[in-house]
């Protein structure tokens, strides 16, 4: 098995990291689709990714049927949207991967496309973006892992991944524990990603103030007693903030981001998820409640709604 052709579905900042990598390994035939007023912009603009402007191809969603990997790369708002442009490139023949944030990504395509064409996968990048620039360190990324929900399928298609994201200066992996490897992403998104956009500071603070410390303890125990009960073991999973050295103090996150850019957030793959999951199996999350709230109530704000002059 191997992947000639890749389609990427987002052009974002995890959708710019690919973009790089594959630029880098001129036999990868790769494209962008897009329709309407999307790919009229990035064809006429590009992206400028670490200081390069990029023209990548950019064709429909009919035009990407039948494409050998399609990549989903999409601002977690946009996906439920894109599901009929999901369909529309998936033949009998494609497999999806979703490095999108969260922990139910996958479960909205396959309400779609079916689980089959699923290779379960998360993406660690810190990236950050200001319009249709993207900067990044490659080196610092952790990069791409992935692996089949069922373990007993084998690693044919993992093993074609390998291949193809060898040479591109990507960062990459498989694993067979892809689903708590998910989980544990989600688990460090939400102690930090949503404690520092409420806060409204760098990742330090996490560190530095105690008061900090307990908000993403508290948002992080809510996560880990929703992944006991679906049978999810996070308890290897190291849950510590990362090094000094690998991410600096005034990192922002993509949540602060978006705020101080008066773009809406993805706080509903959060909290969001969290809350309706909390309802589902009847476990309390006051703290990620409130969280989610907040952070409405902020976009609120970026929206002119406080507005009282």
């Amino acid at each position: 098995m191997k992947y000639r052709n890749v389609t990427i579905l987002g052009a974002g900042a995890i959708g710019s990291y690919l973009i790089w990598g594959f630029s880098q390994k001129p036999e990868i035939e790769w494209c962008i689709a897009a329709s309407g007023k999307r790919k009229q912009r990035l064809e006429t603009d590009g992206l400028w990714i670490n200081g390069k402007q990029y023209f990548p191809k950019v064709v429909t969603p009919k035009e990407a049927h039948g494409t050998d990997l399609l990549i989903v790369a999409l601002k977690y708002g946009a996906l439920r949207d894109a599901l009929p442009e999901i369909g529309e490139i998936v033949s009998e023949r494609t497999t999806v991967m979703s490095l999108m944030n969260g922990v139910d990504s996958e479960e909205i395509i396959a309400s779609a496309i079916g689980e089959e064409p699923l290779v379960y996968s998360v993406i660690k990048i810190a990236s950050e973006r200001n319009g249709n620039r993207i900067v990044f360190d490659p080196e610092a990324a952790t990069g791409i892992t992935y692996g089949e929900k069922d373990p007993k399928r084998g690693t044919e298609r993992t093993d074609a991944l390998n291949e193809l994201f060898s040479g591109t200066g990507l960062h990459y992996r498989s694993s067979d524990k892809i689903l708590t490897e998910i989980w544990a992403k989600f688990l460090r998104n939400v102690r930090f990603n949503l404690t520092q956009a409420i806060l409204g500071c760098g990742l330090g603070a996490v560190r530095d103030s105690a008061h900090a410390a307990f908000i993403q303890e508290k948002l992080g125990a809510e996560v880990e007693l929703l992944a006991k009960a679906k049978g999810i073991d996070l308890s290897k999973c190291d849950k510590s903030v990362p090094s000094r050295e690998q991410i600096p103090d005034r990192t922002v996150f993509s949540t602060l981001q978006d705020l101080k850019a008066k773009r809406h957030t993805e706080v509903e793959m959060f909290s969001g998820a969290i809350i309706r999951m909390g309802k589902e199996l009847g476990i309390p999350v006051p703290y990620n409640e409130m969280a989610y709230h907040i952070i409405r109530a902020l976009e609120e704000k970026n929206d002119g709604l406080f507005d009282y002059s």
